[in-house]
């Protein structure tokens, strides 16, 4: 893992872990970073004091991903081998509880919108079927039928409806929560690989396989698609910015390397901007003035400073320079980020 250090751009210090790192979380709650390497299920936890290695603990044979609780107390770790939902109380970095799966999963979310008590939700893909788990004290699970082959979960900011992205038919199906019911199918003009809410949770923009644009989704009240844009070669992951009226979408392109820079309020394609080899992730520094962009092949991060894009768009020369800061050399095929203040 790289510990990159955001006040004056630069690598702090390479921390070596038993794996290949694949996901990370940061805690604020206690100032510790944890990172999950798949093959052999362990989650690993560093000081963020220090950049030192603390501790691991093995939980699965293989797992998939994780997701840290918003209160920070527990972290959710989804295993396919074997076919289970572990959670880690970090305070004493042990399993506090589990359950097994009816099935191979393939992505979860968390909802901890009422406060009070979380409800995971968990993709079975090929099977059909999604998961609600309750896990106000021991973990018990649901399971409902989906209309398709379920990639990515994700719970809409209020937690009332589950967006579901089903991969097999080319649509999000739409699920109320409560009465865990699905509501409604949105036909999409491409496969929804990556799902992206705006800051305020009132768009949902999707990208994937069928053509080079972005899906614009309105996810409240009677959900909808509003427009597809078109935002450069191949569109992948995305992430959002708040800033200065509505901010602005990010979406890396992974075949051509760059990332395209929509206007979120009037979806129009602002910058395209060379950013490095395959990127394949994007994430927002949280005060809003640094996107930063994990280029797999060539090993480094780009980072946009997001002041220097500028809403006028000129119709005979889109491509703006000056949006990307610098490049940081982090090691070989960065895939996830994390931030936390310190």
């Amino acid at each position: 893992m790289a510990a990159v250090d955001l006040t004056v751009f630069a690598v702090a210090r390479h921390i070596r872990i038993d794996g290949a790192p694949t996901a990370v979380a940061a805690n604020a709650r206690t100032g510790r970073v944890y990172a999950l390497t798949p093959e052999n299920g362990t989650v690993h936890e560093i000081h963020s004091s220090n950049l030192t290695f603390s501790r691991k603990l093995p939980v699965a044979i293989s797992a998939l991903t994780m997701r840290l609780s918003p209160n920070g107390e527990h972290l959710y770790v989804l295993a396919n081998s074997p076919k289970r939902l572990v959670r880690i109380a970090l305070d004493s970095f042990r399993v506090d509880a589990q359950l097994d799966l009816p099935s191979i999963p393939v992505d979860f979310d968390l909802d901890g919108s009422s406060g009070e008590s979380e409800t995971l939700a968990i993709s079975f893909g090929a099977q059909k079927s999604i998961g609600f788990v309750e896990t106000s004290h021991t973990l018990s699970e649901e399971t409902i039928a989906a209309p398709g082959e379920i990639g990515m979960v994700r719970f809409r900011t209020d937690g009332k409806q589950l967006i579901a992205a089903d991969l097999s038919g080319r649509r999000l199906s739409i699920f109320e929560v409560r009465r865990r019911k699905l509501m409604v199918n949105l036909p999409l003009a491409v496969r929804p690989d990556h799902l992206c809410f705006s800051a305020d949770g009132g768009q949902l923009f999707v990208t994937g396989d069928g053509m080079d644009g972005v899906v614009v989704v309105y996810p409240y009240y009677t959900p909808e698609v509003a427009e597809t844009v078109l935002a450069g070669h191949t569109p992948g992951a995305m992430a959002a910015s708040a800033g200065p009226d509505d901010g602005y979408l990010f979406v890396a392109n992974a075949t051509s390397g760059e990332v395209s820079i929509l206007d979120i309020r009037t979806r129009k394609l602002l910058a395209v901007t060379p950013v490095g080899t395959q990127p394949g992730f994007v994430t927002i520094t949280p005060d809003d003035q640094y996107a930063l962009v994990l280029n797999q092949t060539s090993g480094d991060m780009a980072v946009i400073r997001i002041s220097n894009i500028t809403r006028t768009v000129n119709e005979q020369r889109r491509w703006k320079k000056g949006a990307l800061f610098m490049l940081i050399p982090v090691g070989s095929k960065p895939v996830s980020a994390a931030i936390l203040p310190i």
